[in-house]
């Protein structure tokens, strides 16, 4: 009969320690950061890269003393034209969102893959600083050669994509202007009455 009762104690215990073990480790920040890049080509034939990096707090505490280094740009292939690549705040707090974007010109031709960002932050219940990195970016392809894009070609994209809500909204707004302007007979007839 001992046997039963201990094994009913043990799981218990067991179930005990499992839930005090995630609640104790359940409260701390848990950071997670998103970096995206686009390409604009200028009319000078310079291309520049904006570069925007997200970070979230996911976790149940505040993360203090949060950083941001991208160090994954080197200089003689990019140059930081705003912005800076790093930047520091005070804290963030459970649920919250911090941002940082700046913009790179490419000075040579090529395809490029850049490395995660690495964000470092402290946990007031530990002494060193944790670290977290970013999503990397899918490889960019600056300033290949793009064959020119024929006018108009952005509207017939539009019109492959949407024509029928825009015929539909044109056949509308024809009914509402037909229906809400006073006809000429209408009008003349109002005149005679004068």
């Amino acid at each position: 009969m001992a046997d039963p009762i201990a094994k009913v104690l043990i799981a218990f215990a067991l179930l005990a320690s499992l839930l005090l073990c995630s609640h104790a480790s359940s409260d701390v920040p848990f950071i997670v950061a998103h970096k995206k890049a686009s390409l604009n080509r200028l009319k000078s034939g310079a291309e520049r890269v904006s570069v925007t990096i997200d970070i979230f707090n996911q976790g149940t505490s505040t993360a203090y003393d949060v950083s941001l280094s991208d160090d994954s740009w080197p200089s003689d292939a990019f140059d930081v034209i705003s912005g800076s690549t790093s930047k520091s705040w005070e804290r963030l707090d459970a649920g919250g969102i911090l941002s940082h974007t700046f913009e790179l010109e490419a000075k040579s031709k090529g395809v490029f893959a850049g490395e995660p960002a690495v964000i470092k932050f402290r946990v007031p219940t530990k002494s060193a600083l944790q670290e977290a990195y970013s999503t990397p970016i899918l490889p960019l392809d600056v300033l290949s050669d793009r064959p020119p894009e024929k006018k108009f070609e952005w509207a017939k994209r539009l019109l492959a994509k949407y024509g029928s809500l825009i015929s539909v909204i044109s056949i509308m707004v024809l009914f509402v202007y037909l229906v809400a302007s006073p006809s000429k007979s209408s009008a003349k007839g109002s005149k005679k009455k004068r």
